[in-house]
Order: C-alpha cells, then structure tokens, then sequence
C-alpha cells in the first residue's frame, strides 16, 4: 500500500525545488551559457553589417593600437596597452615627471572633423577620464586639453581629487555644460557608453542612450560660458575643428572597447 505524503512534506518538498530552480536561474543570469558568453564577446570591437554600410569605423580593433599614439610622443607604451579586447591605461602618467613633462594621452593619427563617436568606457574607483576630439598635437600645446572638448569620464561617487562642479562630472562637457542629476551613470567597475555628435557646431554628449549635453558653438550662451570658463585662459582651445580624438590620462586605471567613430 502506498502512505498517503503529507501536506507538511509536500509544502517542503515544493519549497526546496522552488530553492533549487531559483539558485539555477540566478547562476544562469549571472554567469550565461557558453554559448552566450562566447557570443557576446565575439561581437566586441566589431561593425555589424549596418554599420558597415552606413559608414562607421573601428578606432579600436581589440588587438592593437594600431592608428594610435601618445600624444607629443614615439612611444605609447607602458602607459597604454591592450588587454582581453580592451584599451588599458595604468594609470601611471602623471607620476615621475611624466605629467610634468607632456600629456600621457593616447591620440587618434587619423583626424576627424564632423563626426559620431561611440565608446565603451569603464572606471576604477575614483578614476579621471576624458573623451577629447578636435585636438591638436603640436610641442608648442603640452597637453590635449589646452586644445580639445572632453566628454567627462569620471567615477562621480568615488572621486576624491576635489570637490565636482556640476560641468566636471561625468557625460558633461567639461568646464562648460553639465550632465543633468539623475543620469544613468553605472558605477566604478561597470561599463558605460559614450556617444559624441559634433556637427558644424553642434554638439550632444549621451551616457548609457540619455542625452546629457547639447549646444551650439555658434550660440551667444556658449560663448558667454566660454568667456567665464577656465578655457578662456587658452586661446587654442576649441579652435580647431579637425583634430584627433584623445582618450585621456590621470592617476588611476580606466578601460575603453567598442570605439567606433562615422564621419558626418
């Protein structure tokens, strides 16, 4: 004869299979299939078909630094190398004089004028950033920013520098227009994406698909900002508008993958 479960055991026995479902979705959304794993990263640092055929372009090809330099330098590295598909900065380039010395910015050789950029970029805790275009190498400018806007990269809860001005944080135009509170900015450690539009003066910033800058160059508001902004000390800045664009160099680690750039 076959004894009748009890409604008590039954109640465990759904509760521990419930458990044991629950922990296998959980360790499934975290770690993914290796199918998905091998997927996701075979589509890093490459052009789908459409953006193949809408004009964009690799910066980055996840190998090498080909098409990059150090700014006002022969040599790129120890400061930057490539690592697991990613672009790495050490964050050593302003420690023994180097920072004294010329930028430790890693640069564009191709110049772009009117263009989209998309970028992946990750922090350390605390880490300092940029995304600079239009910049000008040159030995007479020391250092990147003396010529070229910068899409702020930034850990805003971890850094520790000084006290943030609403135009320093990150997704803002730095020293000129701010990224609004509330934006989705993920934390040191998770990725972000970058998108920068400079068209015949106009410009957008977008953090993780929000807008969070637009302007013109042309207008009397940018012009006002620029004349009471730290940029009003250097007469090249934003003088050009075809230059390199410039990942930026401070005192801690960042990482960036998936650059791609379309000319407007």
């Amino acid at each position: 004869m076959i004894k009748p479960v009890s409604p008590v055991r039954k109640i465990v026995g759904l509760l521990a299979c419930f458990t044991m479902a629950a922990a296998l979705l959980s360790s499934c959304q975290k770690s993914g299939s290796p199918q998905e794993s091998r997927a996701s990263l075979s589509t890093l640092n490459t052009l789908t078909e459409e953006e193949e055929k809408a004009g964009w372009k690799l910066l980055f090809n996840g190998e090498t630094l080909d098409g990059w330099k150090r700014y006002n330098h022969d040599s790129i590295g120890p400061l930057w190398t490539v690592q697991d598909g990613m672009i790495v900065y050490n964050g050593e380039g302003l420690v023994e004089g180097i920072g004294k010395t010329g930028s430790g910015s890693l640069i564009t050789i191709q110049q772009f004028g009117n263009f989209e950029l998309t970028a992946d970029w990750k922090v350390s805790p605390g880490a300092n950033s940029g995304i600079l275009y239009h910049v000008m190498e040159k030995p007479e400018y020391e250092f990147d920013h003396v010529t070229g806007p910068e899409y702020q990269v930034l850990d805003d809860v971890g850094f520790k520098g000084h006290s943030l001005g609403d135009t320093q944080k990150a997704g803002s135009n730095y020293g000129m227009y701010g990224a609004p509170y509330g934006k989705r900015l993920l934390p040191a450690g998770e990725w972000n994406t970058a998108r920068i539009i400079y068209n015949n003066g106009h410009v957008e910033h977008w953090l993780n698909g929000e807008k969070t800058v637009e302007f013109d160059e042309n207008s009397e508001d940018f012009k006002e900002r620029l004349s009471n902004s730290q940029w009003s000390e250097y007469p090249d800045w934003n003088k050009f508008k075809t230059g390199s664009i410039s990942l930026q160099n401070h005192k801690a680690p960042v990482y960036f993958r998936n650059i791609k750039i379309k000319e407007l």
